[in-house]
């Protein structure tokens, strides 16, 4: 597929006016559209609810527009849970889905009334001590081991994570829960990561409806729902073609009526936890070339670096580039685009072909919208980026400034020096 930016040229210069470069830009549009083709997807389940991944894109203007399509959340943190509930989100709205868990972040779950999702069998003990109970509705991770195959493709490896209970445990796991006072559960797996398939969510629910056969079989606990997870992926690379969730939710009705419904288990709700699949395509990092190099090879320097994109740097991740006015031109010229860490990974491209690059020139680097700016850090002093969200009607609105040296400084307040630090970054920091 060809990759296009959102946002024209003519707009973005717009934009940039307004908003220094860089920063993290979100198409509304593209959500909505988004949003509203998942839950059409999976209409035929009546209990199918999204718990939109707040790790992905932890923004509340963004977590606003998904809540408007019956969204939830899907939290792995103390602080993920208070943004969920300061975006309204109440009871079974929320998902609390972490490992190595702290016992305050079990304890604010319960008070919200969240859904716990518990990775570990020890951690039935753990929080039963943290809280003083085990809700009435409870979750536990599945992990079945080996490697996630389609065909011949090798799509992950789960039992090489540290997510989720073996086969035993999670039997285990229901047992000791009833036991403690449980009346509803749910299953959790998340077996493969960015797949590109619309055959990956049909083979996972099988895989995880069987499970749920067998668990109530053996342990006669009511599955109330079954959590797919995320994995659901997005094309990086121009020569991908995306998933289509109308297919993938097809084939997960028809997984369902194969294994669900002849075992009694019509009533079973379909959750998902999709971030990347949510967010992804409609965000974009833009930034500007300030530098050109001419040494071993040729270099490209832009104002953001990898605090505002951590992916290429941390995975060696593909973003494509699109060099904003000159789409129609031809990609002639090879460059390493790079930001200014420190660090000789801090490239965002290596040997990338793309037009002739003049200083001045902005770039969109494409589909940062999940786990771009969320994953972003501070490493040389450096300061994360504004988010700035473009409107259905065209407008470009704020919704979350650029850090500023006062923000770095923070942590220090308690101290003289940082009091001082505070007080010169007001005055020299525009």
């Amino acid at each position: 597929m060809e990759k296009k930016p959102f946002v024209s040229k003519e707009k973005l210069d717009e934009i940039v006016r307004e908003f220094p470069t860089p920063f993290h830009l979100y198409d509304a549009k593209g959500i909505r559209e988004n949003a509203k083709a998942l839950k059409e997807a999976f209409a035929w389940n009546p209990g199918y609810k999204e718990y939109f991944a707040v790790k992905a894109t932890p923004n509340p203007f963004l977590i606003q527009i998904l809540k408007e399509y019956g969204c939830g959340c899907d939290c792995s943190s103390f602080t993920e849970l208070m943004l969920s509930d300061a975006m309204g989100m109440k009871g079974e709205d929320i998902m609390f889905s972490s490992n190595d868990t702290p016992a305050e972040d079990f304890q604010l779950a319960d008070r919200l009334g969240a859904i716990i999702n518990l990775d570990d069998i020890t951690h039935i003990e753990f929080l039963e001590k943290a809280i003083g109970h085990i809700p009435e509705t409870i979750s536990c991770r599945y992990n079945p081991g080996g490697v996630f195959q389609i065909t011949n493709d090798i799509m992950d490896n789960p039992g090489d994570a540290k997510y989720g209970m073996t086969t035993e445990q999670i039997t285990d796991a229901f047992r000791i829960l009833k036991e403690k006072g449980a009346k509803e559960f749910g299953i959790h797996a998340f077996l493969a990561s960015n797949t590109v398939t619309n055959e990956y969510y049909p083979m996972l629910a099988e895989v995880l409806f069987k499970t749920a056969v067998k668990l109530k079989e053996e342990t006669g606990v009511h599955i109330k729902f079954i959590n797919l997870s995320g994995g659901i992926g997005i094309p990086y690379r121009p020569d991908q073609e995306p998933n289509d969730i109308r297919v993938i939710g097809e084939g997960v009705r028809k997984v369902y009526e194969k294994v669900l419904i002849p075992a009694g288990m019509g009533d079973v709700a379909i959750y998902t936890e999709l971030g990347r699949f949510m967010m992804g395509p409609y965000g974009c990092l833009v930034t500007k070339a300030i530098h050109e190099k001419h040494t071993h090879k040729e270099y490209i320097g832009v104002d953001a670096c990898a605090v505002n994109l951590m992916r290429p740097a941390m995975y060696g991740a593909y973003h494509h580039i699109t060099v904003m006015g000159k789409e129609n031109e031809p990609c002639d010229h090879k460059y390493d685009v790079t930001g200014s860490l420190c660090e000789n990974n801090d490239k965002f491209a290596i040997d990338r072909m793309l037009p002739k690059i003049d200083m001045g020139d902005l770039l969109v680097i494409h589909d940062t919208g999940a786990h771009g700016f969320s994953m972003g850090y501070n490493y040389n002093g450096k300061l994360k980026s504004a988010e700035v969200l473009l409107k259905e009607d065209g407008t470009a609105q704020l919704i979350r400034r650029a850090e500023t040296p006062a923000d770095y400084f923070a942590t220090f307040d308690c101290f003289d020096i940082g009091k001082k630090l505070i007080a010169e970054s007001a005055k020299i920091w525009k």
